[in-house]
């Protein structure tokens, strides 16, 4: 048992009224009183736990209670249910205990934030069961998921203090479902927070290389800053607006994701930082045009280009975003992103949701942000989906890049970027999806897979003798189309094996037969189905005719064990012995020890395997995921699918790291780019073959215009290996770059 040191007390007080501090939009003696009776109560229930740092387990209840007040911006009742939030699931007081000191509104939310107890779907985990308990709270009460991604990102905050393996499965989760989830609500600066924590922990050397050169580059580009934006406060002063002007750089995260997209390192990315500018509105003239008339100053300063410009005041984004994009040339001829935003349009971009009902005009309808929420509810009454399933349909509704797309009518659609034509009529009705046989694309007839792009105008061609097809499950890609394909698909399904029964019932009464157990057993057999239901199934389909069903009733099953080893082992199987097949012998694993990758991993007998979707080699930050069968599967740490797995399979990621690779060769790719002249080619397998001894396993280049670019896959040992060699290809004249890609993109 651990009681609370002076220190500890002292720590504790001082964070508690750090706490109050933050509390400055809360007036009301009483809501004060309320959250200092909060506190008392959650620190004596919670004064003989601690966390793993070591610290007091109060400590994180009061952070959370921080984040919600001050980053997320909610009152009283929010900041109660935060400090309270592990009350119910870590100590002896119960729901009925908060609900008589605090009320049954509170009771409610700590009960959506209380981690499910028992036994779970065994193709899921705990973790994804839970995520789907939190969502159901979003019918009733959407703080739920606020409190949530405050208590989620102080525990990425503090998740220095767990093991490895801990580690990259929160970081997983994190990556894979809360960030998006922040983002789809509107907390910007706490979705880019989580980002940068979860790429932290998922491949820390990335992360430390990028947040170094981002602060090595800090005094240059607050002199750029200063000199950009002098005009810009001139121009502004001379107008008169009430304005404040700051800039800051992108995201560790963000970098990265650029430097991965576009192919090019840290110093090629141009749009390292923004500018922002947040006025205050004129509230006798319409914000859009004030948000177009300072673009018009700018732009008077500097040169824009066009391409750029992204108008998020007139078509505000799905999670209620709005902002004026532009992108201008800067001194010493450097593209600097303009971000223009009112500051209530400020608020509702640091704040999110919490800011967006606090704007919210009822009489002008829903939001986006409201249908959004009715697509999620319309989601979760979908009982049939397991968690893994529930999981990936989620996770296609907190789609970041959003098109606008338009019915015959008018009417404004919004969907995510890739979405098909299929997707457009589910999200007009199911029915019309249901029954869809084509699709008009700005008056031109299209298939239901044709990608949609902003701007369209689509109509949908119906047809009452349609069917829903399973070929559309390749190219719908809203959670809303996927889950009615799937529902409309096993209703079929149960017709027609209603069907079949009848059928088959008939044709029995025909033959002066009544269907029982052994009957079934031999048409089951006679017809090769899997089992009655799948008979009933091919018999409604009309895959399988009833014509000969008395030759199937009459024919001799006594051989069908016979068969059955025929089929499974080979017809010159020898009857009568028994075949015992040896049970492979796997090394066990403990998921929180790192497991060592060395030398020979691929030679019979190891348990390791290298994930063919990302190929990752020796240097390269790695986690392991164990199979069913105890092999363990070593993916890059940033390859999607580990993602994905640390997310929804948590409890079997072991962490990896690699030993050292002189034997062994990895197949890695590069693309590399350049002036095309005589003999380049040859320049560069010299390069590769002769002074850094790699093999070449296939090489495509392609030459136009006087550029050449191409492709080449080699092995190598290990991540320096192939940095030496990226480095000495650098120094052939003409090449203009060379980047690491995917074997086989």
């Amino acid at each position: 048992m651990t009681i609370q040191t002076e220190k500890d007390i002292k720590i504790i007080d001082d964070l508690f009224n750090d706490l109050l501090d933050h509390c400055q939009h809360i007036n009301e003696p009483d809501d004060m009183d309320l959250i200092k009776k909060a506190f008392r109560f959650a620190n004596e229930a919670h004064k003989n736990m601690r966390r793993k740092s070591g610290e007091p387990y109060i400590i994180h209840p009061l952070a959370v209670s921080k984040i919600v007040a001050s980053e997320i911006g909610l009152g009283t009742k929010s900041i109660i249910s935060a400090l309270l939030h592990d009350v119910v699931e870590d100590t002896e007081y119960s729901l009925e205990d908060i609900s008589h000191n605090f009320g049954e509104e509170i009771a409610l939310i700590i009960d959506g934030l209380t981690k499910i107890a028992g036994v779970f779907d065994k193709k899921s985990t705990i973790q994804v069961e839970n995520f789907r308990k939190l969502l159901l709270t979003l019918s009733n009460d959407v703080r739920v998921i606020l409190i949530k991604l405050a208590d989620r990102l102080d525990n990425m905050r503090t998740l220095e203090s767990l093991p490895r393996n801990k580690q990259l499965k929160v970081a997983g989760e994190t990556s894979f479902l809360f960030a998006p989830l922040a983002h789809r609500l509107g907390l910007y600066t706490i979705k880019t927070e989580l980002e940068d924590l979860a790429l932290k922990y998922q491949n820390p050397k990335v992360y430390h290389e990028i947040l170094q050169k981002i602060k090595d580059s800090e005094k240059k580009r607050v002199l750029f800053i200063n000199k950009f934006a002098l005009p810009i406060i001139e121009k502004l002063n001379e107008h008169r607006i009430r304005y404040d002007i700051s800039g800051r750089p992108k995201s560790i995260n963000s970098v990265y994701s650029k430097m991965q997209t576009k192919k090019v390192k840290f110093e090629e990315i141009y749009d390292l930082f923004a500018i922002r500018v947040v006025f205050e509105p004129n509230p006798q003239i319409p914000e859009k045009v004030q948000c177009w008339n300072i673009y018009s100053l700018i732009t008077d300063i500097y040169m824009p280009k066009p391409e750029r410009i992204r108008d998020w005041v007139s078509t505000p984004k799905a999670n209620g975003y709005e902002a004026l994009h532009g992108t201008v040339m800067g001194p010493n001829g450097k593209w600097v992103e303009v971000q223009i935003r009112t500051t209530r349009m400020n608020d509702i971009a640091e704040r999110g949701f919490a800011a967006h009902w606090k704007y919210k005009n009822n009489g002008q309808g829903e939001s986006e942000l409201d249908k959004w929420i009715k697509r999620i509810r319309e989601l979760l009454n979908n009982q049939n989906s397991d968690a893994l399933e529930f999981i990936d349909e989620f996770k296609l509704n907190l789609f970041e890049s959003e098109i606008l797309v338009f019915t015959p009518k008018g009417r404004i659609v919004t969907l995510p970027k890739n979405a098909t034509a299929i997707d457009f009529a589910y999200e007009i009705h199911t029915e019309i999806g249901n029954k869809a046989i084509g699709a008009k694309v700005n008056q031109k007839l299209v298939p239901l897979s044709h990608e949609l792009a902003s701007g369209d105008q689509v109509e949908i061609l119906t047809s009452d003798s349609q069917r829903t097809q399973r070929e559309w499950l390749e190219y719908a890609i809203t959670a809303k189309a996927r889950s009615s394909i799937k529902s409309s698909l096993k209703a079929e399904t149960r017709i027609r094996s209603e069907s079949g029964k009848k059928i088959l019932e008939e044709k029995l009464r025909e033959i002066s037969l009544h269907p029982n157990s052994r009957i079934i057993k031999k048409l089951v057999d006679g017809y090769d189905a899997l089992n009655k239901e799948d008979l009933y199934l091919k018999i409604g389909e009309e895959i399988i005719s009833l014509d000969n069903i008395k030759k199937v009733l009459k024919r001799n099953t006594k051989n069908k064990w016979i068969r059955y080893w025929e089929l499974t082992y080979g017809k010159n199987l020898q009857r009568g012995k028994k075949i015992i097949e040896e049970p492979k012998k796997t090394i066990k694993s403990d998921p929180g020890k790192t497991v060592v990758i060395r030398e020979g991993i691929d030679e019979p007998g190891k348990n390791y395997r290298i994930a063919k979707c990302c190929n990752p080699i020796p240097g390269d930050a790695i986690v392991g995921y164990k199979s069913p069968n105890e092999t363990i599967i070593i993916h890059s740490s940033n390859c999607p699918t580990a993602t994905k797995l640390m997310s929804s399979h948590g409890n079997l990621i072991v962490s990896a790291s690699w030993t050292s690779h002189k034997i062994l060769s990895f197949l890695a790719c590069i693309r590399i780019q350049g002036i095309d002249k005589i003999g380049i080619v040859n320049s560069i397998t010299n390069v590769i073959s002769h002074d850094l001894n790699a093999n070449i396993r296939k090489i495509a280049v392609e030459t136009h215009d006087g550029i050449f670019e191409g492709t080449i896959e080699l092995y190598v040992h290990d991540t320096k290996h192939l940095n030496n060699l990226i480095m000495n290809l650098f120094k052939i004249q003409g090449v203009i770059s060379v980047n690491r890609v995917e074997a086989g993109k």
